[in-house]
């Protein structure tokens, strides 16, 4: 018995459902590119970039940083309130509020004013450049001060078994502080990708 020659298909009919299959494929990864930007922006939000913008620049903090801070303190909260009384977008305690108003010649200051985004932002850029004044050679140090307390960080400095030179932390004892800084660094790498213009001249 003799069997029927199987058809082939034209080769040109292949050829053009292979460009059509790669034609997708990028297609999709263009779509993949833009969609995992919306997601990291919806993941990693930037509200009051004016007043983050501002007051970065008034007292020469890198807005990134700032930006940081507030995703992982409050998720841009602007009434969210710590366990710990801490209050606000950069979860500033009443105390330091009390006393950074005076610094920055705040009148008539009250505690509620730590829930006015302006207010709150001027007081946690002021402060993390007051920190940055205190170790200047290190970004660590001042994100452990702003979470764990500037006392606590010199007296860990003035350890031998948490500093070997005084000047750096070899180890952190506050496992919150621990975990902060590592939440804080992520964050910093994400807003300077996602959002690149954020960025100021002179810091």
């Amino acid at each position: 018995m003799i069997k029927p020659k199987t058809r082939r298909k034209p080769k040109g009919k292949k050829s053009s459902m292979w460009v059509l299959i790669l034609l997708i494929a990028i297609l999709a990864f263009i779509l993949y590119i833009d969609d995992s930007s919306w997601l990291m922006q919806r993941q990693y939000p930037l509200l009051y970039e004016d007043l983050i913008v501002k007051y970065a620049e008034q007292y020469s903090v890198d807005p990134f940083l700032v930006a940081s801070v507030i995703f992982v303190e409050s998720r841009f909260v602007h009434d969210a309130v710590s366990p710990r009384d801490a209050k606000g977008l950069m979860q500033i305690l009443p105390s330091t509020g009390e006393w950074a108003a005076e610094r920055i010649h705040l009148e008539d200051y009250e505690e509620e004013q730590l829930f006015d985004p302006e207010v709150n932002i001027q007081m946690g850029c002021w402060y993390l450049g007051f920190l940055a004044s205190q170790f200047p050679d290190s970004r660590e140090l001042v994100l452990a001060s702003y979470n764990g307390g500037i006392g606590n960080v010199r007296k860990w400095l003035d350890n031998r078994e948490y500093s070997k030179d005084g000047k750096s932390l070899d180890y952190i004892p506050f496992r919150e502080t621990r975990n902060y800084l590592v939440k804080v660094k992520e964050a910093y790498k994400i807003y300077k990708e996602v959002y690149p213009y954020l960025k100021l001249e002179d810091v």
